[in-house]
């Protein structure tokens, strides 16, 4: 890729992390070119559709997760790097008012641009669940699926103005849910 359109590829990244921040994943394309000061013609070549622009702003905070569920399988205590990597989850998935939604969809369509990496971090904190569950740190009647929909069920009640005061008693409930070994409210 040429510098310049490296340039513009970047810059409309760095703009559109902005604007999906302040208006959520339903920001539009045309929105985000102008912000950056460039053409909707411009916008499409580097990111045809809406999900290919979130895919490539998403992509490196879910490659991120994975990478740091990688790293928390060699800690010591298992649910608390389980407990860790929830709370990193819910974070990078609330950046982004509305993508919760954009995220499920991408789980269930492999031609959906946010698949791969979807899929990536799913198994990732899969990994981190199944070793707690060996370890006996956690709750042997969950698996990843149902470790990503809580997670992205904490990650939607940020999004939401009248549950968002709650959010971290929220976690706190649910992790206490998952992990056995930690005493309520730790």
């Amino acid at each position: 890729m040429r510098a310049d359109a490296r340039k513009n590829r970047d810059h409309l990244l760095e703009v559109a992390e902005t604007v999906v921040a302040e208006e959520g994943a339903g920001a539009s394309l045309r929105d985000i070119a102008r912000r950056a000061g460039v053409g909707l013609g411009t916008a499409q070549r580097h990111f045809p559709t809406r999900e290919a622009l979130l895919e490539a702003l998403l992509r490196t905070g879910f490659d991120r997760l994975a990478a740091r569920a990688d790293a928390l399988q060699e800690s010591g205590s298992s649910g608390d790097a389980l407990a860790v990597w929830l709370r990193e989850f819910v974070d990078c998935a609330a950046a982004y008012q509305g993508v919760i939604a954009s995220m499920v969809a991408a789980i269930e369509d492999p031609g959906s641009a946010l698949h791969a990496s979807c899929v990536a971090m799913k198994a990732a904190g899969a990994r981190l669940l199944v070793r707690a569950q060996d370890d006996g740190a956690a709750r042997a009647d969950l698996d990843g699926t149902d470790l990503y929909a809580l997670a992205g069920a904490l990650a939607w009640t940020r999004d939401q103005p009248a549950l968002a005061s709650r959010a971290d008693h929220l976690f706190t409930v649910v992790a206490d849910a998952i992990l056995t070994d930690r005493s309520p409210g730790r």
